[in-house]
This record gives structure tokens, sequence and C-alpha cells, in this order.
């Protein structure tokens, strides 16, 4: 019966992938990207000479992990836009994802120094934070949906569905 039901089956993620909601998703991480480079090569450079010591180790160290979260965020939506685009197999897509990490670099609210980081460098993060999530939710949902647990029901399932779609394409 699983089987029979896993070929007919819809991939909502896979459909969405290659939506108007996708299109918004890139625009987005993109925009977030060229944002956090001004920001980090103006503002936020003038903003961390004047941090105290503590919140200036943890400012370089914060700044790393952003750009690289953010880098990686990148290569997975011009994964995406090329395979939708049939610049790329799905073959040669999965073969690339395997450099691309959706799970690095967590961020530490406590840690010391961290209330003194400038308002918008904070932002950036957060905002990372949460399309790195949005990517990753996305990311399972393509190319790993065997990962996700079968509901115990077919109710269940459309509403696990639902609310994936969901966390994957909210959050602005």
């Amino acid at each position: 019966m699983m089987s029979e039901m896993g070929a007919n089956t819809i991939s909502f993620a896979g459909r969405a992938a290659s939506s108007s909601q996708f299109k918004a998703l890139y625009a987005e991480g993109m925009a977030l990207v060229e944002e956090t480079a001004s920001y980090l090569d103006g503002p936020g450079r003038l903003a961390s000479k004047a941090l105290p010591r503590m919140a200036s180790v943890l400012y370089a160290a914060e700044s790393m992990r952003l750009t690289t979260r953010l880098m990686q965020v990148a290569s997975w939506l011009l994964l995406q836009r090329a395979i939708n685009n049939g610049e790329m197999t799905r073959d040669q897509v999965v073969n690339e994802k395997k450099k691309v990490r959706l799970d690095t670099f967590n961020v530490d609210r406590a840690a010391p120094g961290w209330t003194d980081l400038p308002g918008e460098f904070r932002d950036l993060i957060e905002k990372s934070m949460r399309l790195q999530n949005r990517v990753a939710v996305l990311d399972r949902e393509i190319y790993r949906p065997a990962e996700i647990a079968p509901a115990a029901n077919n109710q269940n399932s459309v509403q696990a569905q639902l609310s994936l779609l969901k966390t994957a394409f909210s959050g602005h």
C-alpha cells in the first residue's frame, strides 16, 4: 500500500521549489547577501572599531559565521535555480549539493559581548538564521523526503506537508 501511495504522491516541495515562492526566496536570499556585504564593508566596519574588546572578538567571529552561512545558502539557491532553469540535472545538483552545509554555525545569544554588538549586525544574523532554516526545510523536503517520518494517517501527512511549506516560505 505504501509503495502505491508513494507513486501517486505529489511533491509539493518539488513544485514549490520551482514556483514563484522559490523566486521570492531566491531574491530574498541574494538581497540579504548584498545587504550583509554592504553593511560589513561600510557601517559595520566603522561600528566594529568602537566595540569593547569582548564584543570586538565576538563581532569578528560572528561576521565570519554570518558570511559563511550566507554563502552556503546562496550556493544552495544557485544550485536549485540551475536545476529549475534546466542548466543542471538533478544528479549533478545532488553531487554538488554535497559541498553545501545548511546545518552549521548556530548563534550563542548568551555569549559575552552579544548585547554590545550593533543592532543592525544582530538583525542580519537573525535574518540569515531564519533564511538558513527555511532553505534547510526545503532541502530536506526536496532531496531527503525519506528522512521525514511518515504520519499516522493521510490527514496528518497533509497537515505536516502544509506546516513544512508554511515554514519554508514564511519569515519576512
